[in-house]
């Protein structure tokens, strides 16, 4: 892959978050802010909302990596969509609790007396949960209940909602969550990145996976790079992985405009709006496909003089260069997705425990 031709330790660009990976831009360090103030109050929800793949999972990894674990304990579910009883559920299990056959009132008193064990240690318990804007308001309400348990004065537990924008007008709007919105003490939404931050961005990531200078981006390739995935950063990521592909392939050393523009062609992205990573690599295998059909098509055509027989000689030798290298592609394209593994399924949730 491109990683042995660049002499990389790693994929710089790949799709599933990681930490390690995380870029300061401005309104990530905005919500970084807001999540420091929520935690340093210790209290309430803090809602944290974007597009898809704007960066919140990152986020909040980046968060917990920075934190002190051993005064603050994280559970973190991922879920699609469950009622109120199973939020519960989920929440319990998540804090280490058995929940199989447990009446809801005696599982909320054990939620109470395991969280009033952990004050009395000295540590607090942060509630992550993730793709908000799934959660129907039964659930929302049976979080905002688990939140109701204090000692002292003092909250036990404090939430940290995120969700796509959807859940910021669900949240504005339903007269049902009112005491939810009076709970939240800051709320954040990430935006796309800006232009100028588009090569920092890049040159970032691939510093951590032992990048010398080679590629180097132009300023006019990141400007393009810019136009084509309006600075979301997974689709950035998409179309600079599959831009280094195409540089590995064609032994770049400088990734220019054009080179950023091939690429978006062949992956069919629309410049204006971009495109979900997921139809990429299809679109460009049919371009490329496209093309090949398209120049044999030509090469078939009758010749009347020299100059045109000519041309078909070149168009045929360009076919078996096409040929050879969609053959490559798709090899590299095969390894790249099976690296990557196999998405989750959907209507399934994930949880971690006590960090």
């Amino acid at each position: 892959m491109y990683t042995d031709h660049y002499g990389l330790t790693g994929r710089p660009f790949q799709l599933t978050p990681d930490p390690a990976f995380y870029f300061d831009s401005a309104t990530h360090r905005k919500a970084m802010a807001y999540l420091g103030y929520g935690l340093a109050q210790g209290e309430g929800f803090i809602v944290i909302t974007g597009d898809i793949g704007a960066g919140k999972t990152t986020l909040v990894g980046h968060l917990m990596a920075t934190i002190d674990r051993a005064r603050l304990a994280v559970v973190r579910l991922v879920s699609t969509q469950v009622e109120g009883d199973d939020m519960l559920r989920l929440a319990a299990q998540g804090l280490g609790l058995a929940t199989e056959g447990v009446a809801k009132a005696q599982l909320l008193d054990r939620v109470e007396r395991f969280l009033h064990a952990q004050t009395r240690e000295g540590k607090r318990t942060l509630l992550i949960v993730d793709e908000a804007q799934n959660l129907p308001v039964s659930a929302l309400e049976e979080l905002r209940m688990l939140s109701n348990f204090q000692s002292g004065g003092q909250s036990l537990l404090q939430i940290f909602l995120l969700g796509q924008p959807e859940f910021r007008e669900k949240l504005q709007k339903a007269e049902s969550l009112e005491q939810l919105r009076q709970r939240v003490i800051a709320t954040h939404h990430l935006d796309p990145m800006d232009a100028d931050e588009v090569q920092p961005y890049l040159e970032h990531r691939l510093a951590l996976v032992g990048w010398s200078g080679n590629p180097r981006f132009t300023a006019a390739a990141c400007a393009a790079l810019y136009d084509h995935s309006r600075g979301v950063p997974r689709t950035l990521n998409t179309l600079a992985n599959r831009l280094l592909l195409h540089g590995a392939m064609e032994d770049l050393r400088i990734i220019d405009a054009d080179a950023v523009e091939a690429v978006a062609d062949d992956m069919g992205h629309d410049a204006e709006a971009g495109r979900p990573a997921a139809h990429a690599a299809p679109a460009a295998d049919h371009a490329v496909l496209g093309r090949i059909a398209a120049l044999e098509a030509r090469a078939q055509e009758p010749a009347t003089d020299a100059a045109l027989v000519a041309r078909i000689a070149a168009l045929e030798a360009r076919v078996e260069e096409q040929d050879a290298a969609l053959r490559r592609v798709l090899t590299l394209l095969i390894d790249w997705a099976e690296d990557d593994g196999t998405p989750q399924r959907p209507g399934a949730f994930r949880r971690t425990g006590l960090a």
